[in-house]
């Protein structure tokens, strides 16, 4: 169990990696070549250099490049197919090999949904929450608010849709800790064939979600979980922008994938029951955490580590094309900063609880690969500013201004389903530069706040605004009768 020492492992092998990369380009003894002037019709003149790498250095850089592309990918197809495959009950009772053995010639019921909503006073946004859902071609056979600790209407406005309300008793333990109390409820009455969704009530789902995941879980006896891919709503100007653009590039990546899931996202992620009393009964074990916990209490993330579970007990999880969800943006540097520095913190304790196991080492990379890249643009534009303030006149590179072309190219075309907005925004390159940045000092904050031990949070408001303790007991009540 690393925990605290995650931060410095991955810290040591970017720079330990970074340096190496260094002094092998530094071996390279090329004379940098002279500017050579020209004019425009006779009134500007610029200055141009044909300097290019040598052919060596390029040749490694896109060696090694392909290497660790390859690598990564081969050792995903292997762990995945391993996985797949696994006929130990006691190590990965969630495998497809294992499901199909023991539900073979077993009929468990239609698949039926079970929508759990957690909700901590989301007044302002659970209504069109409830109108998305409800409005779905296939609707859910039942749905339950749970309403944690609330101090405003959220649990009326469930009430007023003929919805079941839960309401969490002494829950101290946020979002995780409100969904094991309802699943320890419901769990155990559900039969394996029953889905059980979590939906943020900050979410709205696109019509065919629930239609596509029960023509997936009907298809597929050992698929375990489907996550979503979610978009950002609209709004927050250009930072909203950047955000959605972002969403967009993460979504086309899972479909070229085909579906492989990183992080079943916890804006909507449907779950088997039978994967869900799998993790609960596997906690303390094979498994980190509480034992009979769904959810890891003590995760800053819990839809990640909840995926990490999942593919550690072998379980099948995809995230397909049809299912998608709108999310919000964060409005604000200030919330973006809270939001992306949980999910890092988050991550880095996952691994640092888990280790380096098979399940976790594209998780891994994942990390290694995202400190590479603070290095690589750091040091880009860092060059740059030294570039402008060292030459009393702007020199052009044709080499690497057709590269600049190239990736400014690829930033439009993987943008590209995002509309017009997000097509303009990623051809003037520098602000998702900025953007790029920023998430950088989110990354190497995290890294420094793990490795010195520093609490995690879930934002400014954490100890601002304690969570009030409601002295009633739990309910689990209907509008509409027992179901």
């Amino acid at each position: 169990m690393l925990y605290r020492g995650v931060g410095l492992v991955v810290g040591a092998a970017v720079v330990f990696g970074a340096a190496v990369i260094w002094f092998a380009v530094s071996l390279d003894s090329t004379t940098a070549s002279p500017s050579i002037g020209r004019g425009i019709f006779g009134v500007w003149t610029f200055l141009y250099a044909l300097e290019t790498p040598a052919p060596h250095v390029l040749v490694a850089a896109i060696a090694l490049a392909v290497f660790f592309a390859a690598g990564i990918s081969l050792l995903e197809w292997r762990v995945t197919n391993a996985s797949r495959r696994s006929s130990n009950q006691l190590r990965a009772p969630l495998a497809p090999k294992i499901v199909m053995s023991q539900t073979r010639d077993v009929y468990a019921g239609p698949v039926a949904f079970t929508v759990l909503i957690p909700a901590y006073n989301e007044e302002a946004s659970l209504s069109a929450t409830l109108t998305s859902l409800l409005s779905q071609s296939h609707r859910p056979e039942r749905v339950i608010v749970v309403a944690d600790n609330c101090t405003d209407n959220t649990a009326a406005i469930a009430r007023s849709y003929g919805l079941e309300v839960f309401e969490t008793q002494d829950n101290s333990q946020k979002k995780a800790g409100a969904l094991n109390q309802v699943l320890a409820v419901i769990l155990p009455d559900l039969g394996d064939n029953d889905i059980v969704m979590v939906l943020d009530a900050d979410t709205t789902l696109d019509d065919g979600f629930l239609e596509s995941g029960v023509a997936r879980f009907e298809s597929d006896r050992a698929l375990m979980s489907i996550g979503g891919l979610f978009y950002g709503e609209s709004g927050a100007g250009l930072l909203g922008q950047m955000q959605r653009n972002e969403y967009v590039r993460y979504s086309s990546q899972l479909k070229r994938r085909r579906g492989k899931v990183f992080v079943l996202t916890g804006t909507a992620s449907m779950f088997r029951s039978r994967a869900l009393r799998e993790v609960a009964r596997n906690r303390g074990g094979l498994i980190p955490g509480q034992h009979n916990d769904v959810y890891d209490t003590l995760a800053l993330t819990e839809d990640n580590e909840l995926t990490i579970a999942l593919k550690t007990l072998g379980a099948l999880i995809t995230s397909p094309a049809e299912c998608t969800v709108v999310t919000e943006v964060m409005p604000t540097l200030r919330s973006l900063w809270v939001q992306r520095l949980r999910w890092q913190r988050g991550a880095l304790e996952n691994l640092g609880v888990y280790g380096v196991t098979p399940p976790t080492l594209r998780y891994w990379a994942q990390q290694l690969g995202i400190g590479y890249s603070v290095i690589a643009l750091t040091a880009f534009l860092s060059l740059i500013l030294l570039t402008l303030l060292s030459l009393d006149e702007w020199i052009w590179f044709p080499f690497w201004l057709g590269l600049g072309i190239v990736f400014m190219i690829e930033r439009v075309v993987s943008a590209w389903r995002g509309g017009w907005p997000a097509r303009l925004l990623a051809v003037t390159v520098l602000p998702e530069l900025f953007f790029d940045m920023f998430l950088n000092l989110v990354y190497v904050k995290g890294i420094v706040d793990i490795t010195r031990g520093r609490q995690g949070t879930w934002g400014p408001d954490a100890d601002a605004k304690p969570t009030p303790v409601l002295d009633q007991p739990v309910v689990l009540a209907s509008t509409t009768g027992e179901r």
